[in-house]
């Protein structure tokens, strides 16, 4: 392999370019939108000059991570990829017509990642003809910095398939836990549901933002509060992979805080907008 093409230029996508540039790999940067590539690219050129400043990296290694990625407005562009990676809104509808846009365009032998949170890897992979090169690589935020990745296997996905993203996430330098398609995968399963329950929590007025924060990073020892770790992944995201999870399982445990939906519905989205649980202005 020696192309791998990232479709959506966000938060999460201009991370995965930059990991699988330092990895050695010519890396298509993908979105329909010229102001969200450009910013995305402008979050990789400021990560890299930031890692030159603190001498993790040389000022020429920097150059060349940036000069193997090739931005584009095109789907077409990533006809040759042999892998894609999508990481475009954390909706099943717009990732299944993505793919399906992809089967038409790209080579018979790419392989198909999503960089999905928790949506289900086997229905994205009914909406294409090559449903067995289908799997999902949900990196962690911010990418370049934390060291997971949920190698994901639908009901469809290949032992060939399953072993090339192991393979491909030991060259992006990061560590794979190997997760069955179900909602949420492990990880969001399991954090998620903590990060509702503290906004219950503040909601209700039990405590405030900051004390909520500090007692779980002081008693829990964890290294962010939910609440900041909320702002972090955007609101928005936040309540999608949530409702994601109400809705697979039907179970009310699972239901959103309301106070998430308010702050959501009023652009209060964390850090992106420069207010959420905490002011970022």
């Amino acid at each position: 392999m020696n192309t791998i093409a990232v479709v959506g230029a966000g938060t999460m996508g201009n991370g995965i370019a930059q990991v699988a540039s330092e990895a050695g790999y010519n890396v298509l940067l993908c979105d329909i939108n010229e102001k969200g590539l450009n910013n995305g690219l402008n979050r990789i050129e400021k990560t890299l000059r930031r890692n030159v400043e603190k001498e993790k990296i040389d000022q020429s290694t920097a150059d060349a991570i940036r000069n193997r990625i090739t931005a584009t407005l095109h789907i077409e562009d990533v006809k040759e990829a042999d892998v894609v990676i999508e990481a475009i809104i954390e909706k099943i509808e717009p990732k299944k017509e993505l793919f399906s846009k992809l089967d038409q365009v790209c080579k018979p032998s790419a392989i198909f990642a999503s960089n999905t949170s928790g949506l289900s890897v086997t229905e994205m992979a009914g909406a294409v003809s090559r449903s067995s090169q289908v799997i999902g690589t949900h990196f962690f935020n911010p990418v370049p910095v934390m060291p997971l990745v949920e190698v994901v296997r639908g009901e469809q996905t290949s032992d060939e398939t399953f072993e090339t993203a192991h393979r491909l996430v030991k060259e992006f330098n990061k560590t794979a836990i190997s997760v069955e398609d179900a909602p949420l995968f492990a990880v969001n399963r399991i954090l998620v549901p903590m990060i509702n329950e503290a906004i219950f929590v503040l909601g209700e007025g039990v405590a405030s933002a900051e004390d909520i924060d500090e007692g779980m990073k002081l008693g829990a020892s964890h290294p962010i509060g939910p609440l900041a770790l909320a702002d972090l992944i955007g609101l928005d995201t936040t309540l999608l992979v949530i409702e994601t999870l109400y809705t697979e399982t039907n179970d009310s445990k699972y239901r959103p805080a309301p106070l998430l939906k308010k702050y959501v519905r009023a652009g209060r989205l964390g850090r992106k907008t420069g207010e959420g649980f905490y002011s970022y202005r």
